[in-house]
């Protein structure tokens, strides 16, 4: 009986073990998955995520190479900003992106931030990176002038741009420190759209006309002209575009801000450490319909007349230059503000 209870004792301790070490296995084993979905959830909410930026540019030109740098080498990527890039074929279409909120940022001439300053907007854009420092466009003539000034000009039918535009308007600061008048000396045709006064030309329209890449390298490689100047040269440095976005944008997202111009300087950065053959080819994808070669020759114009700044931040010195150039041209009623319209902070810090 002793033995039979003993037997007994011993199947109902080793049963209670093996019964303590399953529920300690089951609990070891919930305790892990629990640990582990906390882990997972964790993790989850700890990966950083992309912000959808839309960026609406004024024109998509070789001339603002650095920004495609920054897209093609994946700067904007590296800065956890999902870039949309979309133009808006001129200032005034890509302001009103802004403006309206259908882009978060706009590229384009910064007298468009000037205009709507004085124009009394409420929630007005504030430009917090300049890009170009000189114009981007050239003079071209039917033949070639190895001896030109700008003296040839007088008397002499010109295709140029939109009255009010950057263009036109740098062209006219250069005729008139030259002393050419440009309403008397000089015919200047400005009814002609963006984009087509090159066409116009090959076709027999103007002694010379002002023409952006890649319509002068289009048409000396036809043979229908020759570039004889260069306004980006002969003006000097102008802030000639510029990154802005609404001051409530700029306030609500100053992450963003910075991540979008610290991946602009690797941009620039870029640039200024390669060659004009490097550069061509980086871009490359983005002028699908320009070969190789006139890219590279497009990029060396630019880069030999020192096109892109070393860093993004917009002086007050520059900003105050473009002033004076809108009003000599009859644009400007009032100076607006340089503290109103231009932020350093976020360019000043993407150098350090």
């Amino acid at each position: 009986m002793k033995k039979r209870l003993l037997a007994l004792c011993l199947a109902a301790a080793m049963a209670a073990v093996s019964l303590s070490a399953c529920s300690q296995k089951e609990k070891t084993d919930t305790e892990t998955t629990v640990a582990d979905e906390a882990s997972d959830n964790t993790e989850e909410e700890t990966l950083p995520e992309t912000t959808k930026v839309i960026l609406n540019e004024v024109a998509h030109s070789i001339f603002y190479a650095p920004m495609y740098v920054a897209i093609e080498e994946g700067y904007f990527d590296e800065e956890k900003i999902d870039l949309e890039l979309v133009t808006g074929f001129g200032a005034d279409k890509t302001m009103t992106a802004v403006l309206s909120g259908s882009a978060d940022i706009g590229f384009m001439g910064s007298e468009a931030s000037i205009y709507t300053y004085n124009e009394g907007a409420n929630d007005y854009v504030v430009n917090f990176a300049q890009l170009t420092q000189r114009a981007g466009n050239f003079l071209v003539a039917r033949e070639e002038m190895p001896d030109f000034t700008w003296e040839s000009l007088k008397g002499k039918d010109v295709l140029g741009g939109r009255k009010g535009g950057m263009p036109e308007m740098v062209f006219e600061y250069i005729l008139k420190k030259n002393k050419i008048d440009p309403a008397k000396d000089v015919k200047i045709n400005q009814s002609i759209d963006f984009g087509s006064t090159a066409a116009a030309f090959s076709e027999g329209q103007g002694d010379f006309t002002v023409e952006f890449e890649p319509g002068a390298t289009s048409l000396e490689k036809e043979g229908k002209g020759y570039v004889v100047a260069s306004l980006g040269t002969d003006s000097g440095y102008v802030p000639y575009t510029a990154f802005s976005a609404k001051q409530s944008y700029i306030e609500k997202n100053p992450e963003v801000i910075q991540g979008f111009t610290n991946a602009l300087q690797k941009g620039m950065d870029y640039v200024q450490s390669h060659t004009p053959e490097e550069i061509a080819a980086i871009i490359e994808p983005q002028f699908k319909e320009t070969d190789l070669d006139t890219i590279t020759t497009i990029v060396t114009r630019y880069y030999d007349q020192d096109t892109w700044k070393a860093d993004l931040i917009f002086e007050k010195e520059s900003f105050e230059l473009l002033q004076d150039i809108l009003e000599e041209a009859g644009e400007l009623t009032e100076r607006a503000p340089y503290e109103d319209l231009v932020i350093t902070k976020y360019a000043e810090k993407s150098v350090k």
